[in-house]
């Protein structure tokens, strides 16, 4: 059986968002009143201005983090946990209602395409009471792989 070999490549913008676009399944760090950290397993996307992108409610944890302190870090994962992944980290807000509504849609794009009834969407969002949280890519690490070191 060949081994596999860890990888760490350093890219640019264009190529982070290229590579997290297709890639969903992620994990949202925050940080708490006491500065510890507090981790959520979300479904992100990127926005058309280049922004991950997450739907939540105001009232959870990752929300009032960010309003609190406005940064946050995002480990975007494969679909095989296996697989290649980064962390990008930015400065983060919420967005509340009823602001949120339009990049409500814009987030639902991004992560499963067209919807059959966008109005009902939009009302939907509204009932559920939806904010959207966005970080701004300021800082990421290589997109890696795990494995053995390499020779």
């Amino acid at each position: 059986m060949a081994r596999k070999y860890a990888t760490a490549d350093t890219v640019g913008l264009d190529k982070l968002l290229e590579f997290v676009r297709p890639r969903h399944h992620m994990v949202l760090t925050t940080f708490r009143a006491d500065g510890s950290l507090q981790t959520s397993p979300v479904t992100g996307g990127v926005d058309d201005r280049g922004r991950i992108v997450i739907a939540s409610y105001p009232q959870r944890a990752k929300a009032a983090n960010i309003r609190r302190t406005p940064r946050a870090s995002v480990t975007v994962l494969s679909e095989e946990f296996n697989g290649p992944y980064v962390q990008v980290d930015g400065e983060a807000e919420v967005i509340g209602l009823p602001q949120a509504v339009e990049p409500l849609v814009d987030y639902f794009r991004a992560v499963a395409g067209e919807h059959p009834d966008w109005d009902e969407y939009r009302q939907a969002m509204v009932d559920q009471g939806k904010c959207l949280i966005r970080i701004t890519p300021a800082r990421w690490g290589p997109i890696a792989t795990g494995g053995f070191p390499p020779p």
